[in-house]
């Protein structure tokens, strides 16, 4: 028997996790008593609509990671090079959002024709017949007979009731855009080296369609836009399964902290999902702005959720300066990375001593080897995240050592008295797509 080479032990290795990620997954499934789903699936699997299932969002991350890893020790590196930038599935996706594909087809379980569908949506036949064709490679729709197509458990996605769909067209629509001008961006000396959030690729592109009005003014103004993303930042939870979290702490008594008109929609979201919640005094709508204003003074716990990412490190630090100075004794402030990442962690993708665990802290496992330390293409999401940030607003998602930086810096307790620390890290709960942080007084 010939003994394996040193690549040849890593690629078998790589092999084993994804059969051992793979069986984790289908077991998972299992557990529901509704089997795995098929790949012409037309409904939803219930597993999908679960709000807890960190088991099967960890074997997926390893699974993902290994499998693209192999495929690039394999594939000859111009192929996948090239497969990079042969990735127009973004603007395909935009289409079948914004035509509402999905929502026809849904009328059409046992299919229907290019033609009927082109009609349907008021787009030409061989055009539409194009996308779906590429959407359906990937599994999102597919061709039942010749020109025919149906939805799958993917393209129920893009459907206009979806949230997730609503996320998805956020990017494919306007992140889409920001992203054609980063090399622009990156070699303009204005925006160059600045990290203020008016000279972000957004702006840049703003500029040369002839309007320079900030990302939140872009909102206010068009409510289709702001409808879109409202819902969307809820499918992006859904996604992450921020659920998962939350089942882990006690929510008695809540104050949500917001702008002035971000509240009217807030009261209206509430009465609307969760009245009881509401009118029974457990839950209580202030107006604030954080970057000014101080919290709800001595509550038990401070959640920021889908916040700090949004803010370059001056404002970020305020942020957290500000919610210092409410905190009492034994107030805890938790960090959610948003898009389940309200500050996601970024790992790096080399194996660096003491990873894993932070002043005695057990940190986001690294992945088994030969795998990047960081799970590579199993934590995507997190890193292109980092970048729909930086396109936005020229914010981030950052690492370990940068949030502890922005938590522990000194603040302003009185007018004569200097702290010398502000936040301490005391804990962190790995969500595969998200982290909490948890942060105490120093």
């Amino acid at each position: 028997m010939t003994e394996l080479t040193e690549p040849e032990v890593k690629l078998e290795a790589l092999l084993g996790i994804i059969n051992s990620s793979a069986r984790q997954a289908i077991a998972e499934y299992k557990k529901t008593g509704h089997g795995v789903p098929s790949a012409d699936a037309t409904t939803f699997h219930p597993l999908d609509m679960a709000t807890d299932t960190l088991a099967l969002r960890k074997a997926t991350r390893l699974l993902e990671g290994a499998y693209h890893q192999l495929s690039a020790i394999l594939a000859p590196p111009q192929h996948t090079v090239m497969n990079f930038v042969f990735d127009y599935n973004w603007a395909c996706t935009d289409v079948a959002l914004r035509a509402r594909f999905a929502d026809v087809l849904e009328q059409h379980p046992e299919g229907l024709s290019v033609d009927k569908l082109a009609e349907a949506v008021n787009l030409d036949k061989s055009k539409t017949a194009r996308v779906l064709r590429a959407l359906s490679l990937m599994g999102c729709f597919k061709e039942v007979e010749r020109d025919v197509f149906t939805n799958t458990r993917l393209s129920l996605i893009l459907k206009s009731t979806n949230n997730t769909g609503c996320y998805a067209q956020t990017h494919s629509r306007d992140v889409s855009k920001y992203a054609g001008v980063l090399y622009e961006t990156m070699t303009d000396q204005e925006f160059s080296r600045s990290h203020e959030v008016e000279k972000a690729p957004r702006v840049f592109a703003c500029r040369k369609e002839g309007t320079e009005e900030s990302f939140w003014d872009m909102m206010k103004k068009d409510d289709e836009r702001r409808d879109i993303f409202h819902r969307g930042m809820l499918g992006y939870s859904e996604m992450t399964g921020t659920s998962t979290f939350l089942h882990q702490y006690h929510w008695d008594n809540n104050t949500n902290h917001d702008l002035p008109e971000v509240m009217v929609q807030a009261q209206n979201a509430w009465e609307k999902d969760a009245p009881d919640a509401l009118f029974d005094g457990r839950v209580e709508l202030v107006p604030n702005n954080f970057l000014e204003d101080i919290p709800a003074a001595g509550k038990d716990v401070y959640y920021l959720r889908h916040i700090l990412h949004d803010w370059p490190d001056a404002e970020a630090t305020m942020i957290l300066r500000n919610v210092r100075k409410a905190m009492g004794p034994n107030s805890v402030v938790l960090i959610r990375p948003y898009l389940a990442l309200d500050d996601c962690i970024l790992l790096h993708t080399f194996q660096e001593p003491g990873v894993g665990t932070t002043e005695g802290l057990s940190i986001d496992p690294q992945a088994p080897e030969p795998m990047l330390p960081n799970f590579g293409a199993g934590s995507h999401g997190v890193y292109q995240i980092d970048l729909t940030m930086w396109f936005l607003v020229n914010a981030k998602e950052r690492t370990l050592d940068e949030m502890k930086i922005i938590a522990q810096v000194p603040y302003n307790s009185s007018l004569t008295r200097r702290a010398t620390a502000g936040l301490a890290l005391t804990q962190v709960y790995d969500l595969v797509e998200t982290m909490v942080m948890e942060f105490r007084i120093a």
